[in-house]
């Protein structure tokens, strides 16, 4: 029987497309590693789906905030990889919710950490579970994040975490570890999942919170960035990272409406997959664009 013609053309043009969407998640989740790290701070958003993981990178040393879900550790790993990182300075684990933790023990397994930070608190989890036997294994202890507690990331750059201030909250969200990090002139705010009563704690403490950069606390959700504390930072540039199409509605529309009104750049991993912002000290441009 001869071949149908129609066929042919069908599986040569499902060939293509195949080979084209691989193209393009192969990219999106692989950002070139020819940034040029010298001078600058490097700051990836990683695209983790409904949850956080963001790498810094500035003279040579490397943080890590959270790692995602289980379920994207594999992608993440291979990303870090992929921008030859090979130790980690600094982990930390702003709070212990799946979401941030998910994947951390696959981190730590992988790579060499130098220290590790997270509050003090525990969860009834597998996945913290998990991350607790690889510390140990690992032989690395949690030290505790707290106010005040500055990291080493080099000359010209400081690292001061601002929370949590209590020891005790009800909303495992309140824990997160809010940090601030500055690169010359450059200011980024790093909040985890906090709560407006956790921002609350923050604004009374005196810090200076104002940032060029703001990492939007829990996806978007309309349970934080209160405008007293959006007034505060008054960020040029907002980060949300949260899933594509997520069963929370992330991010809120009344999040997003507040985050308008001070007219600055809105960047979502649900959009935009894997944001990276590169920071001369002076201006911040996200890679790619300028």
């Amino acid at each position: 029987m001869p071949k149908k013609p129609w066929l042919k053309y069908s599986i040569i043009l499902t060939s293509l497309i195949v080979l084209t969407l691989a193209v393009v998640l192969l990219y999106n989740f692989n950002i070139k590693s020819n940034i040029n790290l010298e001078n600058n701070m490097v700051t990836h958003f990683i695209d983790v789906g409904q949850g956080d993981c963001i790498l810094i990178q500035v003279n040579n040393k490397n943080l890590l905030i959270d790692s995602g879900t289980g379920d994207s550790a594999r992608k993440t790993i291979r990303y870090l990889k992929n921008n030859n990182i090979k130790k980690l300075d600094y982990v930390i684990a702003t709070h212990p919710h799946d979401d941030h933790i998910g994947g951390m023990s696959h981190i730590i397994k992988t790579f060499k950490v130098g220290e590790f930070y997270a509050p003090k608190i525990t969860a009834n989890t597998q996945s913290f579970e998990d991350m607790v036997r690889a510390l140990k294994n690992s032989n690395l202890k949690i030290k505790i994040a707290k106010p005040n507690i500055t990291l080493d990331l080099g000359p010209n750059t400081t690292c001061i975490m601002l929370s949590p201030n209590k020891t005790y909250y009800n909303d495992t969200n309140n824990y997160s570890c809010a940090i601030k990090v500055s690169y010359k002139s450059s200011t980024y705010l790093f909040t985890g999942d906090m709560q407006k009563l956790s921002e609350e704690e923050v604004l009374v403490s005196g810090y200076d919170l104002s940032a060029d950069v703001l990492k939007v606390a829990h996806h978007g959700s309309n349970s934080s960035t209160s405008q007293e504390f959006l007034n505060r930072v008054s960020p040029k540039i907002a980060v949300i990272s949260c899933g594509a199409y997520n069963s929370y509605g992330h991010p809120n529309r009344e999040t997003l409406d507040k985050l308008k009104k001070l007219n600055c750049i809105i960047y979502r991993t649900d959009h935009d997959k894997n944001i990276v912002l590169i920071s001369n000290g002076i201006t911040t441009n996200r890679y790619g664009e300028n």
